[in-house]
């Protein structure tokens, strides 16, 4: 039938993906993702457009591939913030111990290319991070005594552990060390949760 594509226009997303997973955006070429995903130029422009939006399409598909796997860890232990906490991190440190994926984090690589980025890519990372720190903020909502502005905070320190992780594991830091970090993190959590119980106050 003419005009109608030859390929796994999936597939080919997942091989973007991955290209600008693990070279980041300004170090991934037309040319690169061709190669990953076996398309000329003429099909990459017509199926994906520029590649702006194929870039904001590969974080839109890490982000609900790893949004879920998040959504799911946190849910595990309702009414337990400090287990859903950790639960979280299992994700991250799961993943950076996946060898069938690139290193660090789709979203960490992009954040700290950010200057070579159009604001649409810039805002879509901003949302994604966004949409992470709601998770877990609303996994620590059963902590006694904990709201508000608090609550923010905490939420965007464990976040921030999250990405650090990412970055990390790319500097070459060891399982076990990337796992003392969520472990400490964890902690934080723990210790204000136990400060409210002990105090019957915020």
């Amino acid at each position: 039938m003419a005009g109608r594509k030859q390929f796994d226009v999936d597939e080919a997303l997942e091989r973007s993906m991955r290209v600008f997973w693990e070279r980041g955006y300004a170090d991934t070429s037309l040319d690169l993702l061709g190669s990953a995903t076996g398309l000329g130029r003429g099909s990459l422009y017509g199926t994906f457009g520029s590649k702006d939006t194929l870039f904001r399409k590969c974080l839109d598909r890490y982000g609900a591939t790893y949004g879920e796997r998040y959504e799911r860890a946190l849910a595990t232990h309702p009414g337990d913030p400090v287990r859903a906490v950790r639960a979280f991190f299992d994700v991250t440190l799961e993943r950076i111990a996946d060898a069938s994926v690139p290193d660090s984090c789709l979203l960490a690589q992009s954040t700290a290319q950010s200057a070579t980025l159009d604001a649409e890519s810039q805002g879509r990372i901003r949302a994604l991070l966004g949409a992470q720190r709601e998770r877990v903020r609303a996994a620590l909502t059963p902590l006694p005594g904990v709201g508000g502005a608090e609550l923010d905070d905490l939420a965007l320190y464990l976040v921030g552990v999250n990405q650090s992780l990412a970055v990390l594991s790319r500097a070459g830091t060891s399982p076990a060390e990337l796992s003392a970090v969520a472990r400490i993190a964890c902690g934080t959590v723990a210790t204000r949760a136990a400060a409210v119980r002990a105090t019957g106050s915020p």
